[in-house]
């Protein structure tokens, strides 16, 4: 499974020269942003017009019409102008956010973009919450192809024992990838898995309660360590304990303690308090081999403001 996920696509881009062929995706968003680059005006399409073929195993074959009507191609600049003049919303958002990131970006970092297509070697395995409010490739700065993310209600990571999940396969996948060498759990401020989970009123609905039980260890020792605090202050205290829970439990699957043990992969637990705009970072201190005390320690600890 892990060697066909790894195998480049089919449709890799290929570079563009004398002796090679122009009809490739990244060719063609070449030729696209040229043309409306140096014309900057409408761009006369021709229609498509789609024939089946009874002799060809109703493969479809398409032709051009010079008789279709004519297709617009907007540049950026014209979809931002269009948008402020209509005040559009939903998808055209989106549209409009996607080609700007296709000029500014894709088309810019070109080489890059064909790097990837020939497959992926991440450094980071990230593992976050599906908060709108949280974005670790924003707040962190990562790139296309540098980190490998899952991302869950609340960042939590179940025990292998828990058996097989989006979360739990993720984290198999990921160790299958030697360019990984840390892995990071990201809580967050105000994080509402975690409210939930600290109420503990039962009334979320069966998949959602079934999901927070993960975290019941990280709910019962914030209560009997923080329960004389206010309610706001002990999920705040949870926040962050929930995240070293994760990281214990990253030390249940095989393949990823196999790894820490021979010093191959790294477990980081980070905390991101947007209100204040600050990151909290620390590194788990695994010790097998100590004799007599606890094997499981952190260090590394620091704040960025």
């Amino acid at each position: 499974m892990a060697a066909l996920l790894r195998a480049p696509l089919s449709s890799a881009i290929s570079k563009l020269s004398e002796n090679e062929s122009v009809d490739t995706p990244f060719a063609k968003s070449l030729i696209s942003i040229n043309d409306r680059r140096t014309k900057q005006r409408k761009a006369v399409g021709t229609g498509l017009i789609v024939q089946a073929s009874k002799q060809s195993n109703s493969r479809h074959v398409a032709k051009a019409s010079n008789e279709s009507m004519d297709i617009e191609s907007t540049t950026v600049a014209e979809n931002k102008v269009v948008g402020r003049n209509q005040g559009i919303g939903g998808v055209e958002v989106l549209k409009n956010r996607f080609l700007e990131f296709k000029e500014s970006n894709y088309l810019a970092k070109s080489k890059h973009y064909e790097k990837l297509a020939e497959g992926q070697e991440p450094k980071y395995f990230v593992i976050a919450c599906c908060d709108s409010r949280v974005c670790p490739t924003k707040i962190l700065g990562l790139q296309p192809g540098e980190a490998f993310t899952v991302r869950n209600i609340a960042n939590l990571v179940p025990p292998y024992e828990h058996g097989p999940s989006e979360t739990t396969s993720a984290v198999e996948f990921a160790a299958t990838f030697s360019s990984i060498r840390d892995i990071i759990v990201i809580g967050h401020s105000k994080c509402g898995g975690i409210n939930a989970l600290m109420r503990n009123s039962g009334d979320n609905g069966k998949c959602i309660e079934g999901w927070l039980s993960v975290a019941k260890s990280a709910r019962i020792t914030t209560e009997a360590a923080y329960g004389y605090l206010s309610f706001e202050k002990q999920c705040q205290h949870c926040e962050m304990e929930s995240v070293n829970s994760s990281l214990l439990n990253l030390l249940t699957y095989p393949c990823i303690e196999k790894k820490v043990t021979e010093g191959q992969l790294n477990l980081h637990g980070g905390y991101y308090n947007f209100v204040a705009c600050s990151f909290e970072y620390w590194t788990l201190d695994y010790r097998p081999a100590l004799e007599g005390g606890s094997k499981y320690g952190f260090k590394n600890h620091s704040v960025w403001r």
